[in-house]
């Protein structure tokens, strides 16, 4: 903890030190050329392959003896899982699904009434995309919060075909065992879900099999979900063959903070965050004594916490303390970092909205992070790196495509005909001006 220390904004080399931190965050999700070239040779095979590549890559990855029978998840093992879990646990996660949707069909847009102009009828489409696959992290974790952040907008969106992807936690492939199924947990909250299509692949291999189809993986529409930088890397490259809801690295806090914040609060949600291994976090405040505070709760409260390694890995690469001049200065670093998290621990966290404008996801009130991640019923998949000045999280939203309607109820007026003609013979395209006045004669 003595290696940390708070930044100076106004100091240019400490200016320097956030920036590239920053820059390191964007670079996260991958695009330099040995991983493109990686990710390239694993989505070539999977399209060259099928199956094959699947299973070649889950034979390294999880279990010696993966076969290509082992590539679906069977319904009643599905099912089965859901009667495993704890009691409690099937409950939290009933609970957590009923608010996501809830929240999820709160927001839900409708299409607006037509709009008469120019004689022309106008209006706009609302539609569900067909079908998607949604990317559940596995390996170092199980992620069952991921999959009902991804499958209840979907659902209320109203997609047709909605199927997993998740590969096993690699907690027994690194004691040398082995494990060759995915994690109860997840498998149970797909139940809840009535989700049955589920695949045990993971990574880029799990991205270029949904994209592109294999023998027993049927090609969707869309993706959505975190994943590795491999996972980023193969959405990269795959756009276009699918659609893709973003690019997110790893999952990161910013906190804004004034002297009425508590600094156990803060130190708590920062190890939350940096648990994720690896994770990201910022505290930024125009008062050093709170910086200080918050410090000194992180040393108190780590010594705690489970997850040591992750926690120190983030704490030296990724976490930055930034004291700003004042609190304009503060508001303007933290649309600069543009947060996935933005937690606003102010005394009035609803002013604060009029000048902190990018993040994925704001925390007021005191409301900790892991409200979001689990529970409240906004989705926990937000933009990372920066991207939220440009992005925004899933939700219903991402899941729905529009299109505009045209119509001329009663035939084109001269004057639409006469307009459109001018204008594209402007642009030197003589047909476009005559397949409208056709429609005049």
């Amino acid at each position: 903890m003595g290696r940390l220390r708070a930044l100076v904004y106004a100091d240019p080399s400490d200016r320097h030190v956030l920036q590239a931190l920053l820059e390191r965050r964007a670079g996260a999700v991958g695009g330099d050329r040995s991983l493109s070239e990686a990710v390239a040779g694993f989505v070539a095979a999977v399209r060259r392959d099928g199956d094959a590549a699947l299973v070649a890559h889950m034979r390294s990855f999880s279990d010696p003896a993966f076969d290509a029978s082992m590539l679906r998840v069977p319904s009643h093992a599905v099912r089965a899982a859901a009667d495993r879990i704890a009691p409690e646990l099937r409950a939290a996660m009933q609970r957590a699904i009923d608010h996501v949707r809830r929240y999820q069909e709160h927001i839900a847009p409708a299409a607006p009434p037509a709009a008469e102009i120019g004689g022309a009828r106008l209006g706009l489409r609302v539609e569900p995309v067909g079908s998607t696959g949604l990317l559940v992290p596995g390996g170092r974790a199980a992620y069952p919060s991921t999959l009902i952040m991804l499958a209840v907008p979907a659902q209320v969106a109203g997609v047709e075909r909605i199927c997993v992807a998740t590969p096993p936690p690699d907690v027994e492939r690194e004691a040398g065992t082995g494990r060759r199924g995915i994690d109860d947990s997840v498998l149970a909250a797909a139940c809840l879900l009535g989700i049955d299509e589920v695949y045990c692949i993971g990574g880029s291999h799990a991205v270029a099999a949904l994209a592109c189809g294999t023998q027993t993986v049927a090609a969707v529409d869309f993706l959505a979900g975190p994943g590795s930088v491999y996972v980023q890397e193969a959405k990269r490259q795959l756009f276009g063959t699918v659609g893709v809801d973003g690019l997110y690295g790893p999952s990161e806090i910013a906190v804004l903070a004034d002297r009425s914040a508590d600094p156990a609060w803060i130190a708590a949600d920062v190890l939350a965050q940096l648990e994720h291994d690896p994770g990201a976090a910022f505290v930024v405040s125009a008062h050093a004594g709170v910086l200080n505070r918050v410090l000194a709760a992180l040393e108190r409260q780590m010594r705690e916490r489970g997850r040591q390694a992750a926690i120190e890995r983030g704490l030296r690469e990724f976490t930055a303390f930034v004291l700003a001049a004042d609190g304009d200065e503060a508001c303007a670093i933290m649309n600069r970092i543009a947060p996935e998290h933005a937690v606003l621990a102010v005394a009035d966290p609803h002013a604060a909205l009029d000048r902190v404008r990018n993040a994925g996801a704001y925390f007021l009130g005191g409301a900790p992070v892991a409200s979001g991640d689990y529970y409240a019923g906004p989705s926990h998949c937000l933009p990372t790196g920066s991207t939220a000045r440009f992005s925004s999280g899933c939700s219903v939203y991402t899941f729905l495509r529009r299109a505009s309607l045209e119509e001329y109820p009663h035939g084109m007026g001269r004057q639409a005909i006469d307009d459109i003609a001018v204008l594209a013979e402007a642009e030197g395209l003589d047909a476009h001006a005559a397949s409208v006045r056709v429609r005049g004669d």
